[in-house]
C-alpha cells in the first residue's frame, strides 16, 4: 500500500533579508567578523590594504546571502510509504521525489525529513545540483516496536550557497502518517468437538424458504431467473419481485480485549497487554479468514465495527476492509480507565453472540464472577488470562497467592470457559493447540460448546 501527497515550497519565501542574514553558517559568520575585525585594524593602523581585506571578507558572506534570499526556483515534493501499514517490528520504506519546476537550475540541496523518535534518526540527503525540469528520488527505511500512528514529515528543504557561508529552510506543510498494526501470529485451523447452536463451517447457510407465505421476496436483478419471480409480491408493489431462495447465515465471533489499566503490569513492547493486544490481533485474522463474522469488543462496551450487522462485520463488508478498521483500532488501543467488565457483560448478554474469544488481564473474584456468566449466551467460550505475578507485578507473597491464578481458572471452566492461564513469552499458536486438547480430552465438560 502506498500513500503520498505533493507540495511546492519556493525557495524565495519564508520571510525576508533579516531572516536570511540569520541562516548564516558558522563559516559565513567568521568571515563577516574577521572583516569587522580588520577593516577596524585597518582604520586604527592607517593601513589601506589591509581595509581592502577587511572589506572582501566581510562582502562575501552578505553577498552570497543576497543571493541565496533572490532565488526563484521553485522545487516540489511528494513522499510514498510501502507500506502503510506495518506490523510491529517490521520494516517500511519512505520514497521521496524532488521535482525542480522552475526554468533555473538548482544548487545544493539538503533534504531532513521529520520523523518520531521512535521510529529512528532523521534522515538526511544532499541532493547535487538539479537542472530544470529534473527529478531526484531517495529512500529510507523506518522501524518501529511500539504499535501506534506516526506522522512522517514535514520535509524540510536547505539550501546554500557554493561557498557555504549561508543556510536557509524551507518546510513543505505536508505529511503522511504510518500506522504501525499489532503482530499477527498465524493460528492453526484447529476444531473443537461440539458444534455450537447452529454456529460454524456445518451451518454457514440455511434455507429462509419455508413456504409460499414464508417468501422474502427482493427487487428483480438483471440475470435473475424469471422462475423465481414471485407473482403475488410483484401484484402489490407493481415491479418484478423475486424470492430469496437462499439466506447466508455466517458463524459469529467476539474477541473481547480487557484493557482495564489496573489488570496489567509493567509496559513496552514485551509487556503482557502488548500480548493481549497481539492476541486478539491474531484472533481477529484468523476468524475472518475462516469466513466468520467477527467483532472487537473491549471492557468498556465499546466494538468494533460499530452498529451495522448488530455490531459484526458481516456479509456485506469486505473481509479486507473489517480486518483494516479493526487493525487500526487495535494500533492505537491503550490502557482504559475502567475497573471492571460489566459494560463488556452488559453487550454480551443482549444476544447469542457465538464463539467468544477473550483475553483477560488480573482478575479478582468480582471481575471473575462476572466474566464466568459471559458464556452463556456464546456458541463456545475460549480465555485467555495473563497473570500479573508472573509477567512481572508484584511478587507473590505465599502459597495463596498462587492458588488465587488457578481458582479464577476453576471458576471460568465451571461456567463453560476453556480457560488458559498465559505465561510471560507464550505463543499462541501452542496455546491454541492446547486449548483443542484441553476441549476433547476425557472427562471436559459435557456441556462445553465446540470451536474452530
Amino acid at each position: 500500500m502506498t500513500h503520498g501527497g505533493t507540495a511546492r515550497a519556493p525557495a524565495e519565501g519564508g520571510g525576508g533579508l533579516r531572516t536570511t542574514l540569520a541562516g548564516l553558517t558558522t563559516r559565513g559568520r567568521s568571515f563577516l567578523a574577521a572583516g569587522v575585525a580588520a577593516a577596524i585594524c585597518a582604520y586604527v593602523l592607517g593601513q589601506s590594504d589591509l581595509l581592502r581585506v577587511g572589506l572582501l571578507l566581510a562582502a562575501l558572506p552578505l553577498v552570497c546571502a543576497t543571493v541565496l534570499h533572490r532565488t526563484r526556483y521553485r522545487v516540489a515534493s511528494s513522499r510514498r510509504l510501502s507500506p502503510a501499514h506495518v506490523p510491529a517490528g517490521s520494516e517500511a520504506r519512505v520514497h521521496l521525489r524532488m521535482d525542480n519546476v522552475s526554468r533555473l537550475p538548482t544548487g545544493l540541496l539538503m533534504l531532513q525529513d521529520r520523523v518520531p523518535y521512535v521510529l529512528g534518526p532523521r534522515p538526511r540527503f544532499v541532493l547535487d545540483r538539479m537542472e530544470a525540469g529534473g527529478r531526484r528520488e531517495v529512500s529510507y527505511r523506518v522501524r518501529s516496536d511500539l504499535r501506534g500512528r506516526y506522522p512522517l514529515g514535514p520535509l524540510q528543504l536547505r539550501l546554500t550557497d557554493p561557498f557555504g557561508m549561508c543556510e536557509l529552510t524551507r518546510s513543505f506543510s505536508t505529511y503522511d502518517t504510518l500506522t504501525v498494526v499489532p503482530r499477527v501470529e498465524p493460528l492453526p485451523p484447529v476444531r473443537l468437538t461440539g458444534e455450537a447452536r447452529g454456529y460454524g463451517d456445518g451451518r454457514e447457510r440455511s434455507l429462509a424458504l419455508a413456504g409460499d407465505d414464508d417468501v422474502i421476496p427482493r427487487g428483480y436483478r438483471h440475470g435473475d431467473d424469471l422462475r423465481r419471480v414471485h407473482w403475488r409480491s410483484t401484484a402489490r408493489h407493481g415491479e418484478l419481485m423475486v424470492r430469496r431462495e437462499e439466506q447466508p447465515q455466517r458463524a459469529r465471533c467476539t474477541v473481547l480485549l480487557d484493557t482495564r489499566g489496573i489488570a496489567y503490569p509493567g509496559s513496552g513492547p514485551d509487556s503482557a497487554f502488548e500480548w493481549a493486544v497481539s492476541g486478539a490481533a491474531s484472533t481477529l485474522v484468523h476468524m475472518l479468514e475462516r469466513g466468520f463474522s467477527v467483532r472487537l469488543l473491549t471492557d468498556t462496551g465499546s466494538s468494533v465495527p460499530g452498529a451495522g450487522s448488530d455490531g459484526f462485520a458481516g456479509a456485506s463488508q469486505e473481509t479486507a476492509d473489517a480486518a483494516g478498521l479493526m487493525m487500526d483500532t487495535l494500533a492505537v488501543i491503550d490502557h482504559s480507565d475502567g475497573t471492571g467488565l460489566s459494560p463488556a457483560y452488559d453487550v454480551l448478554r443482549g444476544g447469542h453472540e457465538g464463539l467468544l474469544v477473550a483475553f483477560f488481564g488480573d482478575l479478582d473474584e468480582e471481575q471473575a464472577a462476572v466474566a464466568a456468566k459471559m458464556s452463556r449466551r456464546s456458541g463456545g467460550a475460549l480465555a485467555f488470562v495473563l497473570d500479573p505475578r508472573a509477567w512481572g507485578g508484584e511478587p507473590a507473597e505465599g502459597p495463596e497467592l498462587s492458588e488465587t491464578g488457578e481458582e479464577r481458572l476453576r471458576m471460568l471452566r465451571e461456567a463453560g470457559w476453556t480457560a488458559l492461564a498465559v505465561p510471560p513469552g507464550a505463543s499462541l499458536a501452542e496455546l491454541w493447540r492446547t486449548a483443542d486438547r484441553q476441549r476433547t480430552r476425557p472427562g471436559a465438560l459435557s456441556g462445553a460448546q465446540g470451536w474452530s
